[in-house]
């Protein structure tokens, strides 16, 4: 047999020249892609590959490897995969399955929702969304309308920011709460020694303890609703603030099975057992879930009056508010967690809360390198305080709070301590890293409500028109890492998450216009096109994807 040399030898010569290409899985290009990464480049094309960023830059990528598909973003502007640095995932798929009283103006409006949905509960009523702040009677509600329509089955109503319910007397029968009760935690509200069905923080546990349990297959559909709802708004990993053991193993169990796609940061709910079971076995990390903290409550909320403050309420004379956990217990977990390496994260709104934090972190942390130990919300702030806060205690917002809370928080506080409220570009200075979130069901999931707020300190309707004391307004750049790379830092995940790096999750979106060049006032309405996690495309706005 004779072999003809030249072709063999042009053979391998072509097959050397575009063999070496190496396979990728996708890549996307003719891009407006934000990095987010030290230098905050802006490129035209990414590669993935086995889940992973391969490489980042020009279009020339396409000339570079063998792909297995390709997407012309045609200029549309791309974004890291978005964090939720302080969120409630689960209790946002639980509220699918209640009825929904956001929004409402009245207590009347509550009452006809009530009629209008209980026939399709069996054992308990429950719903959630009220804030009396929103009325034109901002008073606290009674359960009189609530025992005469609904005498034999429990009624449990929360309020908005999660830290109130008003419950009927079939539920304060079941959980044996008489005049009698008392509470060290919290408030059992009374109006001419009467109960008013009005239970702010400890109490409310008690509900919690008599109310019927939902079925796994309940609290595996809540689950997959808020993954959804999530991945539809962009979202690729969220930080929940308080998740019991069961819950976090579920999660775990879904995620393994692949039922659950997206990324979950879990903050390990503060009660014994759970914190017990995780510091005996130890944190789990794995891609998608990731378990090395505890959330605790120090108080309560600015809208109930729960929070804790220095001095008293300036609408309310006789009131402090009151510690949801006292300073003892705090730093004796303090010590335990520091002991243990895991992150201590805790909600504190007011400027006593967070001062006993700021003491307590400080002396738990001295020889601690790198703890990143979170107050979330950090809301209320004596200005003589704001220097405890570094690199190792770090402030977790939710900006949306502050454009929310705006219309009535100052009567609350007073004009001197409102300087120091919802002071992000004061805390950033001071910690150098700020996450931010939505705290999710109590506001809106839309991280761009969120974006828009940080920027421009004004509500979906430009109010104020200066915007809310605009001193403390992050930048375009500082809000966007806000809501990746320094979200991902505050979960010990900025080497595997929250820029479009090589080697990191490709986790990223396309949305519909540019967030960080259009008119500001435009930013709300942004819409989120594709969701990508690890590569996969796990949200389309079009069905033809």
């Amino acid at each position: 047999m004779k072999y003809n040399f030249k072709i063999i030898f042009l053979f391998f010569l072509l097959n050397s020249i575009f063999g070496c290409k190496n396979n990728v899985d996708l890549i996307l290009h003719n891009g407006n892609i934000y990095t987010v990464d030290n230098e905050f480049s802006v490129i035209e094309a990414i590669a993935v590959k086995d889940g992973l960023i391969y490489e980042t830059g020009t279009n020339d990528i396409l000339k570079k490897y063998h792909y297995d598909k390709s997407i012309d973003l045609k200029g549309a502007t791309v974004l890291p995969g978005l964090i939720d640095a302080h969120c409630h995932f689960y209790g946002l798929g639980l509220n699918q399955q209640e009825i929904d009283l956001v929004g409402t103006k009245s207590f009347d409006q509550i009452i006809s929702k009530l009629k209008n949905r209980s026939k399709n509960y069996k054992t308990v009523i429950k719903a959630r969304g009220w804030d009396q702040n929103d009325w034109d009677i901002k008073e606290f509600p009674n359960k009189n309308q609530l025992d005469l329509l609904f005498p034999n089955i429990p009624v449990v109503l929360e309020r908005i920011d999660g830290h109130a319910y008003l419950v009927n007397q079939k539920a304060l029968d079941m959980a044996k709460i008489n005049n009698d009760t008392k509470s060290s935690n919290g408030t059992i509200l009374k109006k001419n020694g009467e109960l008013t069905g009005i239970l702010i923080d400890g109490p409310m546990s008690l509900i919690d303890a008599v109310i019927p349990e939902l079925s796994k297959s309940e609290k595996k559909q809540a689950l997959l609703d808020a993954q959804e709802i999530c991945f539809k708004h962009g979202l690729t990993t969220i930080d929940d603030a308080g998740l019991s053991k069961e819950i976090i193993l579920l999660i775990d169990n879904l995620q393994k099975k692949k039922d659950l796609k997206i990324r979950v940061y879990a903050m390990i709910s503060n009660s014994k057992k759970d914190v017990d079971y995780f510091l005996k076995n130890g944190p789990i990390k794995t891609n998608l879930l990731n378990v090395r903290s505890v959330k605790v409550y120090g108080d309560g909320a600015l809208g109930s009056r729960g929070a804790t403050l220095k001095q008293p309420y300036s609408d309310d004379m006789h009131n402090h508010g009151k510690l949801v956990t006292s300073p003892e217990k705090i730093n004796d977990l303090a010590k335990r967690l520091a002991n243990a390496n895991f992150q201590m994260n805790t909600h504190a709104i007011g400027d006593s809360t967070v001062k006993i934090l700021l003491n307590t972190y400080s002396e738990v942390l001295e020889n601690k390198i790198d703890p990143r130990w979170r107050i979330e919300h950090s809301q209320i702030i004596d200005l003589k305080d704001m220097n405890g806060f570094n690199d190792k205690i770090l402030p977790s917002v939710q900006p949306t709070h502050a454009t929310s809370d705006m219309y009535w928080a100052e009567y609350r506080v007073g004009s001197k301590r409102i300087k120091g409220a919802y002071a992000y570009k004061a805390l950033l200075e001071k910690s150098k890293v700020i996450g931010l979130g939505t705290d999710f069901p109590v506001e809106k999931v839309n991280p761009f409500h969120t974006f828009y707020a940080s920027v421009e300190r004004k509500d979906l309707n430009a109010y104020p028109e200066n915007g809310f004391q605009f001193q403390n307004a992050l930048s375009r750049e500082e809000t966007l890492k806000g809501m990746t790379i320094w979200a991902a830092y505050l979960n010990f995940e900025e080497k595997e998450k929250g820029s479009i790096e090589k080697n990191k999750f490709a986790d990223f979106i396309v949305i519909d216009r540019d967030i960080m060049k259009i008119d500001i006032d435009k930013t709300p309405q942004t819409k989120v096109l594709k969701t990508f996690l690890g590569g996969q495309l796990v949200y389309s706005s079009t069905k033809t994807d």
